[in-house]
């Protein structure tokens, strides 16, 4: 009887999401015939695409090399470059001496990847898009990547277009947008370490790796987001944000579609950008004027899968639907985040809460989708009514 006090009392918060204050402009770009320039008073002047805003709920996936290890989280390479106990024992104590983090990926195998499946899913949990993570710090790529040779999905491991294959999935078989993150920098990538040698003077990785491969992805899957991340040692202008946005905003086959976060460069987040992710797991919890998104996981202590996660680890359902509540109540959108395993699995208690989820969204999604946040965001006599 307690749980179902709760959930009407969550029903009763969704429906204050009503039409009474329009947030700001959410004009497609396409009407708007505007010619981008290369800063950020232009390119902040871009109107968010209309569909973002209404579509409230996303996916996040962080799939990679990390997920062989599946130990820690997905930063396991640095962490075990940089000596941290734990991951140094686990080493130890598992693998034999000189195992390298590129012995990994032969184990990266997927073989029971069915990016099908993995669409019938995300369809079920309610969510409108989707974003994989085609490139994470370590710089293997989920797609054969003409400048990640041989450090890539379909030279070592899987042996197949990982990104390529879910995107026709997400794109044949559901009605929710296909999107990519992509980590700016590769930890530990020759070309990156001489750049920050002198001081990101020299732009040698990013005119070779980092924005070679943005082309790549924009042009060969027309991804209509684009998920910055890796961006925090250099700035803006080492990595070219402005430019690429420019021709992203301007010339770009997904120009009028396309919407882009705020990680593009050390002081940026939070003050650029189509939309605002701040930091990870970010929720003001409060109205704020300028559209933004809440990307968080299931697991709280990992966006990677770990294998000695503990039940306690994992958001409740309730837990996901409150803080969807909460997010979308503030004029957020919501990208959760699971972990597939090493061999393409997402593992059950992701596809629970996802299917929970779904179901809760089936009554109350009237009061989600295409929502405008009310004068005040919760109730503050009422606890957890928003």
């Amino acid at each position: 009887m307690a749980f179902v006090r709760w959930r009407l009392g969550l029903l009763v918060c969704t429906t204050i999401l009503v039409h009474l204050v329009e947030s700001e402009s959410t004009t497609p770009a396409s009407q708007t015939n505007v010619q981008y320039n290369a800063t950020w008073e232009s390119l902040d002047s871009r109107p968010l695409p209309q569909w973002y805003d209404e579509a409230k709920i996303g996916i996040f996936l962080h799939w990679g090399v990390f997920s062989v290890p599946s130990f820690g989280s997905e930063w396991f390479w640095i962490n075990w470059k940089e000596n941290m106990s734990k991951y140094v024992e686990f080493m130890d104590n598992n693998y034999p001496p000189g195992y390298t983090y590129q012995d990994f990926a032969r184990d990266f195998t997927a073989e029971f990847y069915n990016p099908d499946d993995w669409a019938e899913l995300f369809q079920s949990s309610g969510a409108k898009y989707v974003v994989l993570t085609s490139k994470h710090h370590e710089g293997y790529t989920l797609w054969p990547s003409a400048v990640s040779f041989s450090w890539n999905s379909v030279d070592v491991g899987p042996h197949r277009d990982l990104l390529g294959e879910l995107a026709n999935s997400i794109r044949s078989k559901t009605d929710l947008k296909f999107g990519v993150y992509h980590s700016l920098m590769d930890w530990f990538h020759p070309l990156y370490l001489r750049d920050k040698f002198t001081l990101f003077t020299e732009q040698m990785f990013v005119k070779q790796k980092s924005i070679p491969e943005l082309h790549e992805l924009v042009n060969a899957y027309n991804p209509e987001v684009i998920w910055s991340d890796g961006d925090w040692e250099a700035p803006d202008s080492y990595w070219t944000a402005k430019e690429f946005l420019a021709w992203l905003y301007n010339d770009s086959p997904v120009k009028d579609t396309v919407v882009v976060n705020d990680r593009w460069g050390s002081g940026i987040p939070c003050k650029h950008g189509g939309y605002y992710t701040c930091t990870d797991r970010y929720n003001p919890g409060v109205l704020i004027e300028h559209k933004w998104e809440n990307c968080m996981t299931l697991d709280k202590a990992s966006w990677g899968y770990r294998r000695n996660a503990k039940l306690s680890d994992y958001l409740t359902t309730a837990e996901l639907v409150q803080e969807v509540v909460e997010t979308v109540s503030c004029g957020g959108n919501i990208l959760i985040n699971v972990g597939p395993t090493k061999d393409g699995i997402i593992a059950p208690i992701f596809e629970e809460r996802l299917r929970d989820l779904g179901s809760w969204l089936k009554v109350n999604g009237e009061a989600i989708y295409s929502s405008k946040p009310w004068t005040f965001q919760n109730d503050t006599i009422t606890s957890g009514v928003w």
